[in-house]
């Protein structure tokens, strides 16, 4: 295969110490690496400036799911510690989840969440899910507003906390449904999100509910082999018009973070025009993707071989990508999910 287009094409070394744990004390005080995909050119910003480089023509899309607290912990039977990591409700009430140690989590056992919780595991699934259900006073939303924490990814280190409740959460989210934060738009404050306004920009939300679809490492040399899990979307004719009327009269139209691509992608026509509706994606964007939705980019730094950098690679050109990634290494950037950002144009 050319290069671009293996797993192991998408790897890169990273210090431990660029991983943030923490988020910074403002929102928009992150740091933000531009990549002129033309000419693969970078210069170095602050995330404020962002209003800057949006154009008075322009429409900025932001994803607007919120976050649920997922992440719940408890004990088995035998008194060992137990993690589930619950992913969605199923149409017939039951759950879908990660479980940990997933050894032990057998069908048939049970997890006590807290005196008036309890979950039982009632099928092993493929892909280390679970199938579970609530079987204490409490139902599973109950039980996640009493007891949820913040679904942190793994490699911060931190137990979640009231902190992590806000800020691993966009200030503009409405509607429940995802297991991870869109992370790019961590960045963005009411204020910074006014001042793009005040240039005349347009700003749209819709949702896509981030799942195992978007996390999910990729375990395959060939990224076409990887399972990609279905993610919801909801797109309102109001935004669907505010999109097309932008991109009719000349502007760009800025996606906020890779899961806005997979939704604009996803109802985009052939011509690029956005179509309203509700549905679940499996679409995997990778090198080659020509993008028919999106004239910008913003987003956060991905780990190696993840089908979000893939994105951003087939969006910015693997080759500028890459050395852009370098070039953040090199000065120090914060990366992944409290980290620091991009901006492709």
């Amino acid at each position: 295969m050319p290069r671009g287009l293996r797993t192991t094409d998408f790897d890169y070394a990273l210090p431990p110490d660029l991983i943030a744990q923490e988020p910074l004390a403002e929102r928009s005080a992150s740091r933000l690496l531009v990549l002129d995909r033309s000419s693969g050119t970078t210069s170095h910003r602050r995330f404020t400036d962002l209003a800057d480089l949006v154009a008075p023509a322009d429409v900025v899309v932001l994803n607007a799911s919120r976050v649920i607290p997922a992440r719940l912990r408890g004990m088995r039977e035998s008194g060992g510690p137990a993690e589930l990591l619950v992913v969605e409700q199923r149409p017939d009430g039951d759950w879908l989840a990660l479980g940990h140690p997933g050894g032990k989590l057998k069908a048939g056992r049970t997890v006590r969440i807290g005196p008036d919780s309890e979950v039982e595991i009632v099928e092993i699934l493929g892909g280390g899910l679970r199938r579970i259900r609530f079987i204490g006073a409490l139902d599973g939303r109950a039980t996640l507003a009493r007891y949820g924490l913040a679904p942190l990814p793994p490699y911060i280190h931190h137990t979640p906390n009231a902190l992590d409740r806000e800020r691993y959460q966009t200030v503009y989210a409405e509607h429940d449904g995802s297991i991870a934060a869109p992370t790019a738009g961590l960045h963005f404050t009411t204020a910074l999100l006014d001042r793009i306004r005040s240039r005349g920009a347009g700003v749209v939300t819709l949702d896509l509910h981030v799942g195992l679809g978007t996390f999910k490492p990729v375990r395959v040399e060939d990224p076409a082999t990887h399972p990609m899990h279905a993610e919801r979307y909801a797109i309102t004719e109001d935004a669907a018009q505010a999109i097309n009327e932008r991109r009719d009269a000349g502007g760009r139209r800025w996606a906020v973070g890779t899961t806005t691509v997979r939704a604009l992608e996803t109802v985009a026509d052939a011509t690029g025009r956005i179509r309203a509706g509700t549905g679940e994606t499996t679409l995997f964007i990778r090198p080659p993707h020509a993008f028919r939705a999106v004239e910008a980019l913003v987003t956060n730094f991905h780990l190696p071989r993840s089908t979000l950098l893939m994105l951003v690679c087939a969006f910015g050109g693997y080759e500028s990508v890459l050395r852009a990634y370098a070039e953040a290494i090199r000065e120090r950037y914060r990366f992944y999910s409290y980290g620091d950002a991009m901006a492709i144009l």
